[in-house]
């Protein structure tokens, strides 16, 4: 796997009025490879969603360069897609509309028969195929974001971005939505930048876990490999020596190295 998304001396400075500039994240350096699933991980105020809006281009760094296949980001572009904690569907459109308006949006050349083959075969791909006639209010929140997932993979991005998209959902149904990420990532094989505030989560579904020092100034603090086989199964691994040494390790740095009294 070749490294093509280069993240170079990031910073990130907003302007106060009359005071300093605050300075939300600093000295990023990180290379990630094609193909791989990264869990960001941190206290809250550290610079996750901060670092991931910068990859998605919707906002700026103050400083240092990103770079996707060779060329820099300056703004969002359709090789990435950003799926977030609020799924952001049109609330007048279906299931299968607020796919397929992504699709034409990112793929003017497609005749009707193509785009309806591509829309279905995301439908399909999260079991939303009984489904897509619905309004985004006739579902659950767990099928509200499987269909902002598939809206997303629909334009085929090379970087699916995710801001915590399952914080707001119950265990199970996040448990669930795990196992359709690894499902589909597996499938489409894209890269896939995770935030999230789930120790288990992180381990289960990434390949490196990226834990960030505290804000403000917040850097990368320690890069952790997990070498745990695909396809996973979180019963099993749940007594799997390295999966045990993962979440220790997370855990050690979150709660001894950079604990936060006031979370």
């Amino acid at each position: 796997m070749s490294e093509f998304l280069s993240l170079k001396n990031i910073e990130k400075r907003f302007p106060i009025p009359g005071k300093e500039d605050y300075i939300a994240v600093t000295d990023v350096d990180l290379e990630i490879k094609k193909n791989e699933i990264i869990a960001i991980i941190g206290h809250s105020g550290c610079g996750k969603s901060t670092l991931l809006n910068m990859i998605s281009g919707l906002d700026r760094q103050t400083q240092g360069n990103i770079s996707l296949k060779g060329h820099e980001v300056k703004g969002p572009g359709p090789d990435r897609a950003v799926v977030f904690q609020n799924h952001s569907l049109l609330p007048w459109l279906s299931v299968y509309e607020n796919i397929e308006m992504a699709v034409k949006k990112v793929m003017p050349e497609l005749d009707a028969m193509e785009l309806r083959e591509r829309v279905e075969k995301f439908v399909s791909m999260v079991n939303l195929e009984p489904a897509k006639d619905k309004l985004p209010g006739e579902i659950s929140g767990g099928m509200k974001q499987r269909v902002g997932i598939a809206r997303a993979l629909s334009i085929q991005p090379d970087v699916l971005l995710m801001d915590e998209p399952f914080g707001a959902l119950d265990s199970l149904t996040r448990a669930n939505l795990q196992e359709h990420l690894m499902r589909i990532q597996k499938s489409v094989e894209n890269t896939v930048i995770i935030i999230t505030h789930d120790v288990d989560e992180a381990v289960l579904l990434s390949d490196r876990v990226i834990m960030m020092t505290n804000g403000p100034e917040a850097t990368i603090g320690e890069i952790l490999e997990v070498n745990l086989e695909r396809p996973r199964n979180r019963v099993e691994l749940q007594h799997d020596p390295e999966y045990i040494r993962c979440r220790e390790a997370i855990l050690s740095f979150l709660y001894e190295k950079f604990a936060k009294e006031d979370e």
